[in-house]
C-alpha cells in the first residue's frame, strides 16, 4: 500500500515538478526535508535531539559514566549535567586555550576536564584552528584542510596531546561507558578505533557521533561508522525522539552536513519509552 501511494506521488510530482523552472521550489523542500530527517539541526541542544537524549534515554539512569570527547568549552557537558546531576563526566578538550575556559565551566558544574585529545595513536600532533581566534573555536581540527578549505580562515596551528580511548580506560580503570560522545571535526572514525578493546570488551553502551562536511576532509564515509560499531543499532537524532536507520543506503545516509547519530549496543534494547533498560 506504501509502495503504491509513493509511486503515485512520484507520479504527480514529476508531472507537475520536474523542470528547470521548479528548481528552487524543489531545492526548497530537499531543504526542508533534511531538518526532518534530523540533518542541519545544528541551532541549540533542543533542535539537535541532544535534550531529548539527555531528558529522556538518560535522565533515570543510575552511577552513569560519560565521555565527551572534543568538549570545546563545556556546553555539551553542562547541559547533560542539568539532567543527569549524579552522573560522572569525563570532558576532553586538546587545545590549551580552550581547555582553561572548559576548566571553568568543570568548576561550576562538577564534571573533570582533561587537556587531551584522542585518535586511534597517541603522541603529540598539531591542531588547526582560525588564525583569528585565539582562545580557540569549536572548529578545531586535526586536518588543516577543515580550516583553510571548509571555513576558508588562516590557519593557527598549536600543538597537543593525543591519547586513545583504550589507553585512557586502562589508566583510569574505568569498567563500563555508559555514554561516549565524539566531536572531533572529522576526526570521530579514528577516535573510535583507538577504542578497538573497549568496543570489543562490549564496556560501551552508545556511541554518539557528529557526521559532518568535515568528513569529506577525512575521507570518512557513514558506512565506514556502520560497519565499525557492526554490533550497534544506529539511530538519528530529532527533538522528540530517535529516528532509527534499519538499513545503510548510500542516498539516504551519505549526506555531508551536520547530523547528531546515536549507535546503542544491540543487546541493550529500548523499550516503549525511548531508555535503555541496562542504564536503569
Amino acid at each position: 500500500m506504501a509502495e503504491k501511494l509513493f509511486k503515485f506521488i512520484l507520479l504527480i510530482h514529476r508531472k507537475l515538478f520536474i523542470g528547470k523552472r521548479f528548481y528552487k521550489f524543489n531545492k526548497l523542500l530537499f531543504d526542508l526535508s533534511l531538518r526532518g530527517l534530523g540533518i542541519l539541526n545544528f541551532e541549540n541542544s533542543r533542535v539537535s535531539g541532544e535534550d531529548y537524549l539527555f531528558q529522556t534515554v538518560l535522565a533515570e539512569g543510575k552511577n552513569l559514566l560519560v565521555m565527551d570527547v572534543g568538549a570545546n568549552q563545556g556546553d555539551y557537558s553542562t547541559t547533560l549535567r542539568k539532567y543527569c546531576p549524579d552522573a560522572t563526566i569525563y570532558a576532553f578538550e586538546p587545545h590549551p586555550a580552550t581547555f582553561q575556559l572548559l576548566l571553568e565551566e568543570a568548576a561550576r558544574h562538577n564534571f573533570r576536564a582533561f587537556n587531551l585529545g584522542f585518535s586511534d595513536v597517541a603522541g603529540k600532533m598539531q591542531l588547526f584552528d582560525r588564525h583569528a581566534e585565539k582562545d580557540g573555536t569549536q572548529h578545531a581540527s586535526l586536518y588543516r584542510e577543515v580550516i583553510e578549505d571548509i571555513h576558508q580562515a588562516k590557519v593557527l596551528t598549536v600543538d597537543v596531546t593525543i591519547s586513545t580511548i583504550d589507553a585512557f580506560v586502562a589508566e583510569q580503570g574505568i569498567p563500563r561507558i555508559h555514554l561516549l560522545k565524539v566531536d572531533t571535526e572529522g576526526n570521530e572514525l579514528n577516535v573510535l578505533r583507538g577504542a578497538e578493546q573497549a568496543l570489543a570488551s562490549n564496556m560501551i553502551d552508545m556511541v554518539q557521533i557528529e557526521f559532518n562536511e568535515m568528513n569529506t576532509i577525512s575521507r570518512v564515509f557513514f558506512k565506514d561508522f556502520y560497519l565499525l560499531l557492526h554490533n550497534y543499532d544506529c539511530y538519528r537524532l530529532l527533538p522528540d525522539g530517535l529516528l532509527p536507520i534499519k538499513k545503510y543506503r548510500p542516498l539516504h545516509c551519505e549526506l555531508f552536513a551536520f547530523q547528531n547519530v546515536l549507535f546503542v549496543r544491540r543487546d541493550l534494547q529500548f523499550n516503549d519509552g525511548g531508555k535503555v533498560r541496562a542504564l536503569t
